[in-house]
Parts: C-alpha cells; structure tokens; sequence
C-alpha cells in the first residue's frame, strides 16, 4: 500500500453532486482475458451453506485467516515469489470450487473468480486486494491480511445463493503504481455490470496506546477513539449508500469503523488515490477501501517487521468479520448503491 496522509481536510466539508462519468485519468488498455492454464484442483468436499439471507450469526474463522497469512509468510516482489503466490491463491480457491482465472497485462498478471447471483438485473459485488510487497517485506498486514479476507469470504460464500453475482479480483503490482487495477479497469465492458468494489489493504495492525495513532492537522471527524483500534472506510461520496454499508456496521464485538466520504474522486485530496480503490473511481465505479491506516499507525510499514507476529488477531478477526457482513448485506440486496439526489 502506498503511502497516502488522509489529505481528506476540508474537502470532507465540500459535499457536491458529481456526474458519475468514466475518466482519461488511467490510460485505458485492451487486455487478453486469460493467459495461463491453472492446474486443477479436486474441490474438496464443502459443508452445504446455509442460507445467506439474515444469518448474521455466520462467522469468519480465526484459524483459517491466521493460516493464510502464516502460508504467505515471504516476499512477494519477484516474478518467482509472485508465481508462488498466484499458486497458492488459486489453489485455494479450486479446493472451494471456484475456478479462478489468470489474466496477463504488462509485466503483471491477476487473479479472478466469479460466482453468478440469481438476477442478471442486480449486478455484481467485487471483492479485492492486492498480493504482491515490496522488496524485503514478507508483508503480512501489506497486504496478506486482505488476501486472507478475500480467502475466508471466498469460502464462505462459495455456494450461497444471492441476487447479486460475487467477483473476487486478487490485483498484481499495486506497489509499483496500481498496474493491475489500472489493467482490470482498462475491460470497460466488465464494469458495465458492477454495481460496487470493496478493496482491502492493510487490514490487521491495531495499537492501544494513547498517541500510537497519528492525524492529519484539521481533520475535521472525530475519530471513533484515541487509539489506533479502529477500522477506517474510505468512499466517493457518488456511492455513499456503498460507504454507509461499512458505517452501518459498528457492533459492540467488532471494531469501531470511521468512514471517511471523499468528494470529487479525490482530486482535492489526491493522497487517498494511493490504493486499488482510486482506478475504479475514475471509471465511475463505486468503491470503498478498508484500511487499518497503514503508516499513520504501523511502525512495521514496508518492513521486514512486517511479519504475522505484528498482526492483531482479535483487531484482524474483527476486521474480517465486517467486511464479510457487509460483503453478505450488499450480495442479498439490488438497492441503488449511488448517491442519489437531494429533492
């Protein structure tokens, strides 16, 4: 994850009616879907889901999250160690039954899956992190925290039955200027039918000492504590509907969410851009990034400290928990999720 100063400011007080029209701001790029042959993988034999619909008692496993990031333990910058990991990723989804698909852009390739909903009208849910360090990091919070959501939803909902189609996209380069985001929204044709992203980076580190967390001067929120133990949203103000589902989500068992509307795609606040979420903003694509704010609390950002040791588990387990209750909330509806007009 790149740095980014939540630059949010003023701008938070400027709240605009802005046309959700896609944008030159990414050079656009006509991508071969699919570039390499996957091995199969026997699925393994999955537990019937239950229904999705109004379980809230459904519950990420702790295990399976740690177990993730414990397998991802080693960097993930070379073309080698990225290989490992794309086997590692799409391993695990054909043992849940997806059949995830490889696809190659400049010097990078991404991992995607889909699971149909039951109406076509409703449009899809994509979820999404990026899987690749920098060098010298085995990057445990940056950002096999967000690989492991992304696994433990996969699992999850890997055979529910929702209105709403689920896309997983696992994003290659994002450290090096969010090259394989910028590639997936380069397919205008798939983004007609997406309805909203949720994009996780850096989801696992919480400090719970005062002053352990930093601000920006002026930022004109009250956050949730005075700690770093809370679990930051970011969103276009085009999509709120999209943002309050993470707002709507605060439960006394899960940590506190500070959601953080953000006008204008961003463009008063160029910092927020710094993650997977800013290329689908620009395609007028709704999106949310969940962050535990990297550098503004982490001293293990971009370090080899970086290690599954440094993850919070209960902050991490929490974390993943609301993004699979929003994830679940968003595939069950077909409501609008843009901002809609003041009348």
């Amino acid at each position: 994850m790149k740095k980014w100063l939540w630059l949010v400011l003023l701008m938070l007080l400027v709240v605009v009616a802005f046309g959700s029209r896609g944008s030159t701001f990414f050079e656009q790029n006509n991508e071969p879907a699919i570039v390499e042959s996957i091995p199969t993988v026997k699925p393994q034999q999955q537990p019937k889901a239950p229904e999705v619909k109004n379980q809230p008692q459904v519950q990420v496993s702790a295990d399976r999250l740690l177990a993730h990031i414990q397998k991802l333990n080693f960097q993930r910058y070379t073309n080698e160690e990225r290989s490992r990991t794309r086997t590692y990723i799409t391993t695990e989804l054909q043992k849940l039954g997806w059949q995830p698909k490889l696809e190659k852009f400049a010097n990078g390739i991404n991992i995607f899956a889909e699971r149909q909903g039951t109406d076509t009208a409703a449009g899809a849910i994509l979820l999404a992190a990026h899987y690749d360090t920098v060098p010298a990091s085995p990057g445990a919070d940056d950002n096999a925290s967000g690989i492991a959501v992304m696994l433990e939803t996969a699992r999850l909902l890997s055979s529910s039955s929702t209105p709403r189609t689920l896309q997983l996209a696992f994003f290659d380069l994002e450290e090096i200027g969010l090259l394989g985001s910028k590639a997936f929204v380069g397919k205008t044709a798939r983004l007609k039918n997406l309805r909203g992203v949720i994009v996780m980076d850096m989801v696992g580190y919480a400090c719970y000492t005062v002053g352990c967390q930093q601000y920006p001067t002026g930022l004109p929120v009250t956050p949730p504590t005075d700690q770093g133990d809370f679990l930051v949203a970011i969103g276009d103000t085009e999509h709120l509907p999209l943002l309050n589902t993470f707002h709507n989500s605060n439960a006394a068992n899960l940590p506190p969410v500070l959601t953080l509307p953000i006008p204008l795609k961003g463009l008063l606040s160029p910092d927020t851009l710094r993650s997977d979420h800013a290329p689908f903003w620009y395609q007028g694509v709704g999106a949310v990034l969940l962050t535990d704010t990297a550098n503004l609390r982490t001293p293990h950002y971009h370090q080899p400290s970086d290690t599954p040791a440094t993850i919070d588990r209960p902050f991490f387990v929490g974390a993943a928990q609301i993004v699979f209750n929003a994830t679940t909330k968003l595939l069950e509806s077909s409501n609008n999720l843009e901002t809609q007009p003041t009348s």
